[in-house]
């Protein structure tokens, strides 16, 4: 079996897949909370869609891939800044501020204009709050949208 990217990126992400399911089990549970649905669920789901998606890379690599370069590795090095961004402001500003410039900054480096960009970044900050928030019961911080 030829080791290349493909298949050094899927055991990266496999073994990232599995600390991150482990580190979420780790949260203790809230009092008096059986319910199926907790502040672990959507976390474990997502190590187990990566662990899959990860095993998927190292079974059946692209054959004659290559790393990307110049402009490409550029765009990929804004989003993962963009991305530690979100993480590090998600508490102070809160989830819809902070998803809001993120998905902005990211849909406009993919090619969208300001207006459209700005439009789709609140209809998914406001959208993904109220599904979990609303319908899910898992809290999101307000951050400066919090009333006090």
């Amino acid at each position: 079996m030829k080791l290349n990217g493909d298949r050094l990126l899927g055991l990266f992400l496999f073994v990232l897949a599995l600390a991150y399911g482990w580190g979420a089990r780790q949260w203790p549970e809230p009092f008096g909370s059986h319910e199926a649905v907790g502040p672990d669920t959507f976390p474990v789901i997502l190590a187990i869609a990566m662990a899959i998606a990860s095993l998927a890379l190292m079974l059946k690599p692209e054959p004659n891939n290559e790393w990307p370069t110049g402009t490409t590795l550029l765009e990929i090095g804004y989003a993962v800044i963009a991305l530690f961004a979100y993480a590090m402001l998600m508490e102070p500003l809160g989830f819809i501020i902070s998803t809001f410039f993120a998905v902005a900054f990211l849909a406009w480096r993919m090619g969208a204009s300001p207006k459209p960009a700005a439009a789709i970044a609140l209809g998914c900050g406001v959208g993904v709050f109220l599904l979990f928030n609303n319908l899910l019961d898992l809290p999101l911080p307000l951050g400066l949208l919090e009333i006090s």
